[in-house]
């Protein structure tokens, strides 16, 4: 069936009102032409010119909006998948990733880091008050040992609207202190570099994700979090993500996780 066919037969469906026992009806599944533009976006093979977007993912887009406007923290988007979870063994599900596109992007860029225990929960275009709002049901809820918390881009980009970056510490210093609170330690991730967003041409974010970064670092260690400087390995001395290691200048490409994992592994172990 068609994109277009399947939204129009999911917007045929009645959907939920008030309190019910599945809110997620009519909820649009990730077509496969798009599944696989997202793969071979990140394919380390590709060597030519970015693949063009197939034409039913405008389409795909609208439904994903028009969902968003009754499910504004995609609480949606896992929940199949975290019954599946929360019923595995505990070496199963021990670290929980929780992030944004570029944590989503690392499963397709890199599939064999999950798995064996580690679990990715990001979302594209998500804001930390958006991860805030999910966070006891993707993360508390699996009891993983450890939570990996990459967040911070969409906010600077203004993904949910303006924010002050007071704002943003205090949402992830709401997660962090969440985790602690159930038993779960915490890894806080530095902000990928970005000079330039291509959704937020006129946005200069390299100063707003070092002022983050720096803040980052002072409070895992006075939280008692691990750090992890993704950054670091990643920028450009102006702020940029070093053109090698990407594909648009804001989320990694196979060789940028591949820096990002060893450092990744040595927080977990």
């Amino acid at each position: 069936m068609s994109v277009l066919l399947t939204a129009l037969a999911l917007a045929a469906t009645p959907l939920p009102e008030g309190l019910v026992e599945d809110p997620c009806l009519g909820v649009m599944p990730m077509p496969a032409s798009v599944e696989a533009y997202r793969r071979e976006i990140y394919d380390p093979a590709r060597t030519g010119p970015m693949p063009k977007p197939p034409a039913d993912i405008a389409a795909y887009r609208d439904a994903v909006a028009e969902h968003a406007k009754r499910d504004w923290a995609n609480l949606c988007f896992y929940r199949a998948d975290n019954i599946r979870v929360a019923a595995l063994p505990p070496e199963e599900r021990r670290v929980v990733f929780m992030g944004d596109s570029i944590t989503e992007g690392w499963s397709i860029a890199h599939p064999g880091f999950f798995g064996r225990g580690v679990i990715n929960r990001g979302i594209s275009g998500q804001t930390t008050p958006q991860m805030l709002v999910r966070f006891q049901a993707d993360v508390i809820a699996l009891k993983p040992r450890i939570v990996h918390i990459m967040a911070g881009t969409n906010d600077v980009a203004g993904n949910t609207g303006p924010s002050t970056i007071q704002d943003v510490k205090n949402n992830l210093m709401a997660m962090t202190t969440l985790a602690r609170a159930n038993g779960i330690r915490v890894v806080l991730a530095s902000i990928p570099p970005a000079a330039r967003f291509a959704w937020k041409a006129a946005l200069r974010p390299a100063p707003q994700i070092r002022a983050l970064n720096s803040w980052l670092r002072d409070y895992a260690k006075r939280s008692g979090a691990t750090f992890i400087d993704y950054h670091a390995v990643l920028s450009e001395p102006d702020g940029a993500m070093r053109g090698s290691l990407t594909f648009d200048g804001v989320h990694p490409d196979a060789d940028g996780y591949r820096l990002m994992e060893p450092l990744a592994l040595r927080a977990i172990r």
